[in-house]
């Protein structure tokens, strides 16, 4: 079992709670390679987790793990003070997490509308039957489901583009729109593989804002990897930096940006 000790409070004054999910000892292999090696670090309710490292650390298999794609050969991930068995996608979802994708996942023949619906799939309870018949718990669902998806286009001020086909959207809004898919499903610990790859300083600054929103007002558990220094140490409570598979620092931003490791791993110190 965890341990659900309590908290702690950031600078700002938010309260953070107990740890949600806990990665003990993990070790992921491919083949004869090592990918993760033997790494532990938690998670905490209400907390903007960030997993940063040079390109190759291991930090998007660390996400698969967290995320239940990858079951690690060694170690055991704790969800929620309990050890969490090898799970499908959709009982991962079940279980209150959902995830953006590095590169972009979404439906591009379908409106913006249509892809953020298909979030609230893991909400959606009546058969076929009743789907087909469009009549009563059918068509109830459905306006509630409607509902809660145009609430999220709200809050991610994509209104204007809510009809429109994502195929003929830029990079920029494409990136909102997953994330507004992830968050349809009301997730308690939202998963962001690279939220803002791609993006110019404007679209950087407007993911920034939104992702400080959604973990300010919704109060969702944020775990991202991002190799934008600047948005990661002005983001993240607590920051978890990998190097060829192994952790090398874990802290506060200010612990980070002050640990010697993480800064020969930057700079290119040869390993022996």
């Amino acid at each position: 079992m965890l341990d659900q000790s309590e908290g702690y409070t950031t600078a700002d004054g938010r309260k953070i709670g107990p740890v949600v999910m806990e990665m003990k000892n993990i070790t992921l292999r491919f083949g004869g390679v090592e990918a993760i090696k033997d790494i532990s670090f938690d998670i905490r309710e209400g907390e903007i987790r960030a997993i940063i490292g040079p390109n190759g650390a291991g930090k998007s298999s660390m996400l698969n793990v967290i995320s239940g794609f990858y079951v690690p050969q060694e170690g055991q991930v704790f969800y929620q003070g309990q050890p969490r068995p090898p799970m499908k996608p959709y009982q991962v979802a079940r279980q209150g997490i959902a995830r953006t994708f590095q590169n972009i996942a979404l439906f591009e023949g379908m409106t913006v509308l249509d892809n953020v619906m298909t979030g609230r799939l893991t909400h959606m309870k009546t058969g076929l039957f009743w789907q087909s018949m469009w009549k009563g718990r059918a068509e109830t669902e459905e306006t509630v489901n409607r509902e809660v998806a145009e609430k999220i286009i709200d809050f991610l001020e994509i209104q204007a583009i809510r009809k429109t086909p994502v195929a003929r959207l830029p990079y920029g809004l494409k990136k909102r729109v997953e994330l507004a898919r992830a968050l349809a499903a009301e997730p308690s610990l939202l998963l962001l593989d690279e939220p803002m790859a791609g993006m110019n300083v404007e679209e950087k600054e407007d993911m920034s804002r939104f992702i400080l929103d959604v973990n300010d007002e919704f109060g969702t558990t944020i775990a991202l990897i991002e190799h934008d220094m600047g948005v990661v140490m002005d983001l993240s409570d607590r920051v978890v930096v990998m190097d060829y598979g192994k952790k090398i620092g874990d802290g506060t931003p200010d612990e980070v940006r002050g640990n010697q490791d993480v800064i020969d791993a930057y700079l290119g110190v040869a390993h022996d």
